[in-house]
C-alpha cells in the first residue's frame, strides 16, 4: 500500500463517465455560441473546474472574442448536459475492484455542486461506498487547481496529506492533489481520455498515470 492511509477519488471521468457527455454537450452548444474550443484545449483548462470558476472563465473568453453569451448561459449548459446523464451515466469499469483492494479511509472530492454530485453517485450507485464522506468545492472558497477542497477531504476522514492517494483525470485536479502536499495518480480510463491525456497529467505533476481502475487495484494490491 506504499503507506496510504486515505484513498481520495475525483467523480468525473474517474468514478462516473460524466466528462466525455458534459465535453460534447458542452462543446457544440458553445460553439453555437460563437465559442469554439478544440478539443485539446478545452480538456485541459476547464475540466476539473467547479463551475464558478467555468463560467468565469467561459464569460472571460467570449469578451475577449467580442461575443455576447446568453443570459444565465451556465445553468443553460449544465441543464443540457443533465438531459443525457438521467439516461446514460455509467460508473466507470473496475471503480468497485479498487474500493475493494484498499482497505483504509476513502473519499470522494469532485468540482460538482453539491447536490448534482450526489446525484451522479446514486445514478451509478456508487454513492453508498462512499458516504458519507462526499465533498464538493461548494464547500471551500477556492476550487482546484488550489489545493483547499483534497485538503478539507483528508481532515474531514482525519487523514494527514502525505499519506492520502488522489485518483484524478483532469490536469487542475492534478495540481489540486500536489498543492495539498498528496500523491497524485492520473487516470485515464475514461470515455473523454485523448492519446495526449497521460502526458499532460504527468507534466501536471502526476506520480503515475493508469489506463484503468483494474491497473490501479493491481497497483494498490502490490
Amino acid at each position: 500500500m506504499a503507506g496510504f492511509e486515505a484513498l481520495i477519488f475525483d467523480c468525473d471521468g474517474v468514478l462516473v463517465d460524466s466528462e466525455v457527455i458534459a465535453i460534447q454537450c458542452e462543446r457544440e452548444l458553445l460553439a453555437e455560441w460563437g465559442l469554439v474550443y478544440d478539443f485539446e484545449t478545452f480538456v485541459s483548462r476547464f475540466v476539473g473546474l467547479h463551475n464558478r470558476d467555468f463560467h468565469i472563465a467561459l464569460a472571460a473568453d467570449a469578451e475577449a472574442a467580442g461575443i455576447s453569451l446568453p443570459k444565465g448561459f451556465g445553468p443553460q449548459l449544465h441543464a443540457n448536459n443533465w438531459k443525457r446523464y438521467e439516461t446514460e451515466l455509467r460508473a466507470i469499469a473496475g471503480v468497485m475492484d479498487v474500493v475493494n483492494t484498499f482497505p483504509g479511509l476513502r473519499a470522494v472530492a469532485s468540482s460538482s455542486e453539491a447536490d448534482k454530485l450526489i446525484r451522479k453517485l446514486e445514478l451509478t450507485g456508487l454513492h453508498e461506498a462512499f458516504a458519507p464522506h462526499v465533498y464538493s468545492s461548494d464547500l471551500v472558497t477556492n476550487g482546484k487547481p488550489a489545493p483547499d477542497l483534497f485538503l478539507l477531504a483528508a481532515e474531514r476522514i482525519g487523514a494527514r496529506p502525505e499519506t492520502c492517494l488522489v485518483i484524478e483525470d483532469s490536469v487542475n485536479g492534478v495540481k489540486a492533489a500536489r498543492a495539498a502536499g498528496m500523491t497524485a495518480w492520473g487516470f485515464t480510463g475514461g470515455g473523454h481520455a485523448d492519446a495526449g491525456l497521460s502526458g499532460r497529467l504527468a507534466e501536471a505533476g502526476a506520480h503515475a498515470v493508469f489506463p484503468s481502475h483494474p491497473a490501479i487495484a493491481a497497483a494498490l494490491a502490490g
